[in-house]
């Protein structure tokens, strides 16, 4: 169940990466339900540059499509453990380490790009929360090698 819960994170996450643009025209359209102006402002602000920038250079994208791709391919990394956990414990391992990984780039790359404090700890959060469940799924992993 974890693996799958990370697996399908990986694979969302990756997807809604290719059509930015549509989708913070999106939210931007409905941020009604968001009590704090610094973030509507702030969501209004990075929807204009992508809007901007997508006009002007739209080769810049590709970065994104990279990013987008990046976590299709480490989802389909996470399979190796779910058909063989005790054999790809390392990936789960990996993975961890890039959920920690995560909070160094939010707290050190975030200030250097003018990403308020507020975003950073969104993005620190992702880190956090997606070493939960390879936590558990580690653990798991530790439970069968001792079988």
């Amino acid at each position: 169940m974890w693996l799958g819960i990370v697996i399908l994170a990986l694979l969302v996450s990756g997807v809604t990466a290719f059509p930015l643009e549509t989708e913070l025209r999106w939210i931007v359209a409905h941020t009604g339900w968001i009590p704090f102006p610094a973030v509507v402002a702030w969501l209004n602000r990075v929807h204009d540059g992508l809007a901007a920038t997508n006009r002007a250079y739209p080769f810049l994208a590709y970065g994104t499509d990279w990013l987008a791709f990046a976590h299709l391919v480490l989802a389909v990394l996470f399979i190796g453990p779910w058909r063989d956990p005790v054999r790809n414990k390392w990936v789960v391992q990996f993975g961890l380490i890039a959920c920690f990984g995560v909070l160094f780039l939010a707290l050190i790359a975030g200030p250097v790009r003018g990403i308020p404090f507020y975003w950073r700890m969104i993005d620190c959060s992702f880190g956090v929360v997606g070493a939960l469940p390879l936590w558990m799924c580690l653990n798991d992993i530790r439970r069968l090698e001792e079988r």
